[in-house]
C-alpha cells in the first residue's frame, strides 16, 4: 500500500470517528439517560446540598403572594435554597425555561386545586420568568384565577382556584359539598396540560371546614368520614376526566399530597412544637412519622381510572423538608403547611419538566 493510500485511509478513518463522536455519541448519550429516567422512581430519594441553587431569586419575581416570599419577609437562613433533590437511582436534568417555552410553544398548561396548586403555579411562573427576563410577559389575577402568558412562545400557564373539585354551594339549609356532582369543569376543556390537586381542605374540622353538609345523589347528611367523602368526590373527577379527556390531546398530572410539619413528634423531635426554627431537611430517604390517608385514596381511585393520569408523588420528598414552610415568615399567622417561593415547589416543577421531557 502506498504512502499516499494510507494517508487517505487514515484521514478517512480519522474523518468516520469524529462523525461518531459529534453524530451518534451524543445520541447513544440521550438513549442512556432517558432509558436511566425511564427505570427510575423519581421520588425515591434524599435532598442534597446544591450551591448552585436556588434557581432564582425570589426577590425579583413580580407573581409571589406575600405570604410566600419568604426572603423578603426577613428569614434570613437561606441554606433551605440550596437543597436539590436527588432521586437514588438518577439524576434528574437542569430545569431549563427557555427550552420548556420552546418545546412547548403555543401550548397551554394550567393548575386546577388549593392553594398548593397556587404554591406550584408561582414557582412556575418565577422559574420561566427568571429563564427568560428580556421576553415580554401578560399577567392577569382575579379573586380565583391567575394567568401568565408569553406572547413570543404563544405559552400561556394558569391556576385555578378549585380546592374541592366537586361543587359546593350554598342553599338555604347551608353549604352543600355535592360529592357528585361536578359542574364548573369548562374551563379544563381545551387545555393541553392539566395539573390537578386537592385535598387539604378535606381534612379541615371545627371552624375551618367550609362546609356544612355532604350530598351524595338525594341524600343530605351531616357528616361523614371526610376520606370516604374524598373518594367519592374524586371518583367523580376521575369519571370527568375518563369521560372528557382526549389522551393525544390533554395529558392530566395529579399534584400529590403535599405534607405540613405541625408537630415535632412525627419527625422523632417530640420537644419541638412545629416547622419554626427548622434550617435543614430530615437526612436520608425515610420518613419516621405516618403516611397520610389521602395517598391510598388517591393511588386507588387513579389506578381504577380508563384515562391515564400521572401522580406526581410529592409526598415523601416534602416530608423531608420541615425546614421548607414559611413558618413565622408568612406575613401574618404561623405557616407550617405552604411552601417558601423559592424553595420545595421548583422541585415539584423539574419533575413535571422531567416527566414532559420523558413524553
Amino acid at each position: 500500500m502506498s504512502a499516499k493510500t494510507r494517508t487517505s485511509c487514515s484521514c478517512w478513518f480519522s474523518c468516520l470517528n469524529l462523525y461518531f463522536i459529534l453524530v451518534f455519541l451524543p445520541l447513544i448519550t440521550l438513549s442512556y439517560e432517558h432509558q436511566q429516567l425511564t427505570n427510575c422512581n423519581l421520588f425515591e430519594g434524599s435532598w442534597i446540598f446544591d450551591d448552585s441553587y436556588p434557581l432564582y431569586d425570589s426577590l425579583q419575581c413580580p407573581f409571589i403572594d406575600p405570604g410566600l416570599n419568604c426572603l423578603k419577609n426577613g428569614r434570613n437562613d437561606q441554606d433551605f435554597l440550596k437543597y436539590r433533590w436527588q432521586p437514588t437511582d438518577c439524576d434528574l436534568p437542569r430545569f431549563n425555561g427557555e427550552d420548556l417555552l420552546q418545546k412547548f410553544r403555543g401550548k397551554s398548561f394550567m393548575f386546577v386545586g388549593d392553594s398548593l396548586s397556587n404554591n406550584q403555579w408561582q414557582s412556575l411562573a418565577c422559574m420561566l420568568h427568571a429563564a427568560v427576563p428580556n421576553s415580554n410577559y401578560t399577567f392577569d389575577r382575579t379573586r380565583n384565577r391567575s394567568v401568565l402568558s408569553f406572547p413570543e412562545f404563544e405559552f400561556t400557564v394558569t391556576f385555578l382556584k378549585n380546592g374541592f373539585l366537586i361543587d359546593l354551594v350554598v342553599e338555604e339549609a347551608g353549604r352543600v359539598l355535592k360529592l357528585d356532582s361536578l359542574s364548573r369543569s369548562d374551563q379544563w376543556k381545551g387545555v393541553d396540560f392539566l395539573i390537578f390537586n386537592s385535598y387539604h381542605w378535606w381534612i379541615h374540622t371545627g371552624s375551618l371546614q367550609t362546609w356544612d353538609y355532604f350530598q351524595v345523589g338525594d341524600k343530605i347528611y351531616k357528616e361523614m368520614d371526610h376520606m370516604e367523602a374524598y373518594k367519592i368526590a374524586l371518583t367523580t373527577w376521575a369519571n370527568w376526566i375518563d369521560s372528557n379527556i382526549d389522551p393525544a390531546m390533554t395529558k392530566v398530572f395529579f399534584q400529590g399530597i403535599s405534607a405540613v410539619h405541625y408537630h415535632g413528634k412525627d419527625w422523632n423531635e417530640p420537644m419541638v412544637q412545629d416547622c419554626r426554627g427548622q434550617t435543614k431537611p430530615i437526612e436520608g430517604s425515610n420518613y419516621p412519622g405516618d403516611r397520610y390517608p389521602g395517598e391510598a385514596v388517591v393511588k386507588n381511585v387513579l389506578s381504577n381510572m380508563t384515562k391515564s393520569v400521572y401522580l406526581l408523588d410529592i409526598t415523601l420528598l416534602t416530608q423531608l423538608r420541615k425546614d421548607g414552610h414559611p413558618s413565622r415568615y408568612a406575613n401574618g399567622e404561623i405557616d407550617c403547611s405552604h411552601w417558601c417561593v423559592a424553595g420545595v415547589p421548583d422541585t415539584w416543577n423539574e419533575l413535571l419538566y422531567t416527566i414532559l421531557l420523558q413524553k
